[in-house]
């Protein structure tokens, strides 16, 4: 077992600095930590100097002390999320253990710790792998609060427990941290008419415990920034779940193939599991399976319901459904595993049989695409490979061996795709070409960035750039103090001419028509999708 959790630790961790930044997440969350860190102000998180509320700070505290202890690398960046994530694990396997015996607590966590959203999220600089976690703790704790035989002691110390977790979903990513616990909590009791749940909340000590975590910050911040309490809960919560403000609207069916294929290699188990679970058992009081089932669906249908939808929102569902599989493979006769597993396996030879006629993707060059498939081959090859002696572990009637066989193929295969994106970062991330322009860059001279703005420039360039003629998601902040902007490209054509030394990055289309009116500047890089020019 030391040997095996070794093994996974190196795999887990293994490949965080393999690829650069992408954009729009994870530059974007770097560069606030960042600055967080240079700045050593801890309360206002600031985009590219201008502030920036759309978000609460606990994961900009994270990765700043990081980058403060660390330095500022792709895997400080990418370390919150990949602490979180093995976090996420290992309570899975607590929680599997408690709920429904050891084995289960053990499939559950080789279940989570492979699944396809789970391990990419994990592995990636985004917020949500954080609240995952705290939302997972704040719904184990509540079922260990409220199982049957549980103590007074113990019901009041999980339910604390609860709370503690709720309010550091709310110090990750917002209010959504006690709305789907609400949601969940409400639909449980509508469907089992058990009003007496209410009574063992601890609602009062618990909420003292929730405001003495979030209210601090929340204060402070507000107090430096009067204009913070309208747009976080007002703009950001309410008028992003009921209206197209953010430009992601999708169609109501839009979360149900990526959570199909968010549970691969589970994702027929996971139906099997469900499907058990959503009968009432006579047998007991509080129903666990029927409670996470519940957490899964409320989840799923209040963010489809939403005006705003990007794929990592339903992420939280992930944990739910690991447990329930957990507790399904222990029932599970492992015939009828191979069943499950192998249209997955199938599925992934098909995948092979097609590489070869995958030449393009949008306006991502031919040459890009070739080395990304070696890797996809590579991958492929290799979960192939560990599914297929899970096939044959299950036919000899070896379940457990069948089990981490196939969550260990799924998680070495992902592993490889995502440490294999760094052949995609040409297009998603401007982390080579900043490399280029770094000699020319001077502390004290402007850089300008005309007509568009990259997520990850600034982390690379380790510093901020001026904007001229984009607002975008940082318009409110400009809004605040709009000395930090040039409004047009005219006026800072103005000032580019009174510039002793100045740096700039410009679009292709921009850069065109600068150079057709012979403006004064010279091409220090470009990589056909961003151009870094200076004054002559």
């Amino acid at each position: 077992m030391l040997l095996l959790l070794l093994a996974f630790l190196a795999v887990w961790f293994g490949n965080l600095d393999a690829r650069k930044l992408a954009k729009s997440d994870e530059g974007r969350y770097a560069e606030i930590s960042r600055e967080m860190s240079v700045s050593g102000d801890w309360v206002t998180p600031r985009l590219n100097a201008i502030k920036y509320f759309e978000k609460p700070p606990l994961h900009y505290w994270a990765s700043a002390a990081a980058f403060s202890i660390f330095g500022p690398h792709e895997w400080t960046a990418r370390l919150w999320s990949a602490v979180t994530g093995l976090l996420g694990v290992l309570f899975a396997l607590y929680l599997g253990r408690r709920l429904f015996g050891p084995i289960a607590g053990e499939y559950t966590a080789a279940v989570l710790a492979s699944s396809l959203m789970y391990v990419y999220i994990a592995h990636t600089n985004t917020l949500d792998m954080g609240l995952t976690l705290f939302l997972f703790v704040a719904l184990g704790a509540f079922i260990l609060s409220q199982r049957d035989g549980v103590t007074t002691r113990d019901n009041r110390s999980w339910m604390h427990v609860a709370w503690v977790a709720m309010a550091l979903a709310v110090l990750t990513k917002g209010l959504i941290g006690i709305v789907l616990p609400g949601i969940a909590l409400v639909l449980y009791t509508l469907l089992e008419r058990d009003w007496r749940l209410w009574t063992r909340l601890h609602i009062a000590s618990g909420s003292l415990l929730f405001l003495a975590i979030v209210t601090p910050w929340f204060a402070l911040v507000s107090a430096r920034n009067p204009e913070f309490p309208w747009f976080f809960f007002v703009h950001e919560h309410f008028l992003r779940f009921t209206t197209k403000i953010h430009n992601r609207d999708e169609p109501w069916w839009y979360f149900i193939p990526l959570l199909l294929a968010g549970t691969l290699p589970w994702v027929i188990t996971v139906f099997s599991a469900a499907w058990r679970s959503a009968p009432h058992d006579v047998r007991i009081g509080f129903q666990p399976r029927r409670f996470l089932l519940v957490w899964a669906v409320g989840t799923f249908l209040f963010f489809s319901a939403s005006g705003s939808k990007l794929p990592s929102y339903i992420l939280p569902i992930i944990p739910a459904l690991a447990v329930l599989v957990g507790w399904r493979l222990t029932t599970l006769p492992p015939r009828v595993l191979f069943r499950h597993i192998a249209p997955i396996v199938v599925l992934a030879i098909a995948a092979l049989a097609a590489l070869p006629f995958v030449n393009t993707s949008g306006d991502t060059p031919q040459s890009v695409i070739a080395a990304f498939k070696i890797w996809v081959l590579v991958a492929m090859l290799v979960f192939v490979v560990g599914a297929g002696y899970a096939l044959w572990c299950c036919w000899r009637r070896r379940l457990s061996r069948a089990v981490l066989a196939t969550a260990a193929a799924a998680l070495i295969c992902q592993q490889i795709l995502i440490a294999g994106q760094e052949a995609l970062t040409p297009s998603t991330s401007a982390g080579h070409i900043a490399q280029k322009v770094l000699p020319y860059v001077r502390p004290d001279a402007p850089f300008y960035s005309v007509g568009t703005y990259d997520q990850t420039l600034d982390f690379y360039l380790n510093r901020t750039v001026t904007l001229v003629e984009y607002r975008d998601e940082m318009d409110f902040g400009l809004q605040q103090e709009p000395h930090l902007t040039i409004p047009t490209i005219a006026e800072w054509e103005k000032v580019w001419r009174r510039q002793p030394y100045a740096l700039a990055y410009v679009p292709p289309d921009v850069y065109e028509q600068l150079r057709a009116k012979k403006f004064p500047m010279t091409l220090i890089a470009d990589d056909g999708r961003r151009y870094f020019i200076k004054t002559p």
